[in-house]
């Protein structure tokens, strides 16, 4: 039987609970509020920290989640206490979320830290949401609970179904090649988000919200509920009736995430054919817990586990059928043997227990391992003269025959370079063309945008040509889909060699074989590094300023070094 703690044990007691002069002011401020004693005597306070804003369309329903936190809350004995936060929502934040991500991680710990807080339920779900609320909350290591806003339901047109972000960029690539009118882009525009919730392609926001399930900080099943579904609903109920719980038995991120819990994150990337921003993700979150994930674990354990989700942009189907088809739980019980089902989760109970009665409901959505989409995961990790430090590619939603290719680069220093350039009628450029984009890393661009699915150039798709070798520095979206390779470290704006990269250079990849070349002799890349000067910083103060000095690279996590270690801060001084 768990130890349980005293009411006196609390942490919200420091503030409330001593006879001292701020404890008189604490307790006469709750009342200024319209609590009484009773509310906050002896009951644990739990931080509802909710990204909703009316900039995040995919978390405009989480108002009403937190309501249905609040009365699980409420239902267990708790204090509930709604905190709002930055969203880090994808569609309208620029440069790009991933820019804020390690500002909201850093929101959410100091906030943990400087109230009076024994727990929290993390509301969230848009792309870097997810990471950056568990990264906080990993730092301060309190009880927490991850919620997710789910996804929204099927994007529709002409009786076609949609999904989000992959049909976007397939449309606009016929749209570009003259092959649909702007009326049908318009009608395209109006069915392809229908609903709150996040994308439902299994792009970064299903990724992540999937993989927290699998760390263990969400209640079984929450990931795969939509957004829409009244058991969203009843789902938030449940977990704030299970924080409170929590709080009393102290159950902590670090009594949950361990080594082989993050195993088993990358084991169900792979196999649900995850979004590649989820490897930088998953170093970042590890760090935050003395846990060290080199991109070597995520190739080791790809090539052992097979791709099972039949899901876009990887396969066929959406987020719909695969909650349908039994959800997370059926994948995860048909893979059963290839996880640690010993691991704790934020129930109390073992991930396998969660699982157990698990059904499958449609194997055409969740394959089973004898009928698994490929024999390895989604994802590859390369390395060569181009990336020492490594870069990735999803092969899963690549062009077979391109995944061992080789031809001339044509580079494109920036993205504003991209934009001028890459619809010229006489462009230089052709199908074996390797397309370079440079400075979009973490600190060139900075904030390591989505900008690694490089448009293909319009006489090119003219000519039928959908796909071609794309290299670059940056990330793409999860909902994306083509021969990219992503995430080169070092990244070209700090000295990587893809900053020595000229146009006419023969890239050789092999995706088999693991490596990504530019096939250039070592003498001639000293010479051009000699020759090589960094651009002059975009950001001179502020936040940008303090993320491209303190920034690691992508195969680190694009995470804040100084968040990465150093001594626990600790409780702050109540005086």
């Amino acid at each position: 039987m768990s130890i349980r703690k005293t009411p006196q044990e609390l942490r919200s007691w420091r503030w409330f609970g001593r006879d001292e002069l701020r404890s008189f002011g604490h307790r006469s401020r709750a009342k200024q509020a319209g609590l009484d004693t009773f509310d906050y005597t002896d009951k644990p306070v739990i931080g509802i920290f909710n990204t909703w804003t009316d900039l995040n369309s995919c978390h405009m329903h989480l108002r009403l989640t937190a309501d249905a936190v609040k009365r699980g809350v409420l239902q267990a004995g708790g204090l509930p206490m709604e905190v709002p936060v930055m969203s880090a929502g994808e569609s309208y934040t620029k440069p790009t979320a991933m820019f804020h991500r390690n500002f909201l991680s850093m929101e959410v710990e100091e906030l943990l830290r400087a109230n009076p807080l024994d727990g929290a339920v993390l509301l969230g779900g848009c792309d870097k949401s997810t990471p950056a609320l568990l990264m906080g909350a990993f730092s301060m290591n309190l009880p927490c609970i991850f919620m997710p806003c789910g996804p929204m339901i099927r994007g529709l047109w002409h009786g076609q179904t949609l999904g989000s972000g992959s049909d976007v960029w397939k449309y606009w690539d016929e749209k570009r090649a003259g092959n649909l009118s702007d009326e049908a882009w318009c009608e395209m525009e109006d069915g392809i988000a229908r609903s709150p919730g996040h994308c439902m392609t299994m792009g970064t926001a299903s990724t992540m919200t999937a993989l927290a399930e699998v760390l263990g900080f969400t209640l079984p099943g929450a990931s795969s509920i939509p957004a829409v579904d009244s058991a969203h609903t009843r789902m938030a109920a449940a977990v704030g009736r299970q924080i409170v719980e929590n709080v009393w038995t102290d159950l902590k991120p670090t009594d949950v995430a361990t080594a082989h819990s993050f195993d088993n994150a990358i084991k169900v990337d792979m196999a649900l054919g995850g979004s590649t921003n989820a490897i930088i993700h998953l170093i970042a979150m590890a760090g935050r817990l003395g846990l060290k994930l080199p991109l070597e674990r995520f190739d080791e354990l790809s090539q052992s586990t097979p791709l099972l989700a039949n899901l876009r942009p990887s396969g066929k189907y959406l987020m719909d059928d695969f909650y349908a088809a039994g959800g997370l739980r059926a994948l995860l019980n048909g893979m059963r043997e290839l996880l640690h089902t010993e691991s704790l989760t934020v129930n109390g109970r073992t991930l396998g227990d969660n699982i157990a009665d698990a059904q499958n409901y449609n194997e055409d959505v969740i394959r089973t391992p004898a009928t698994a989409i490929d024999s390895n995961g989604g994802t590859t990790v390369l390395h060569g003269n181009l990336a020492p430090n490594g870069a990735v590619i999803k092969h899963a939603a690549a062009t077979r025959e391109l995944l061992q290719h080789t031809g001339p680069a044509l580079v494109f220093d920036d993205y504003n370079d991209l934009k001028k350039r890459l619809d010229d009628p006489d462009l230089d450029v052709t199908k074996d063309t390797v397309l370079v984009l440079r400075n979009a890393g973490p600190v060139g661009a900075p904030g390591m945008p989505e900008w690694g699915m490089l448009p293909v150039p319009k006489k090119l798709l003219k000519e039928g040509v959908r796909d071609m070798v794309r290299v670059s520095d940056a990330r793409m979206s999860g909902t994306s889909y083509g021969t990219c390779v992503l995430h080169v470290a070092p990244e070209s704006a700090v000295g990587g060699p893809l900053a020595l990269v000229q146009t006419g250079d023969l890239i050789r990849l092999d995706t088999h074989a693991r490596t990504i070349d530019v096939l250039v002799s070592d003498e001639e890349l000293a010479n051009r590094r000699a020759a090589w000067k960094p651009k002059a910083a975009r950001h001179g103060r502020g936040y940008g300023k303090l993320y491209v000095e303190h920034v690691t690279q992508a195969n680190e996590g694009a995470d804040f070094d100084f968040l990465q270690s150093g001594p626990d801060v600790g409780e702050p001084e109540i005086h």
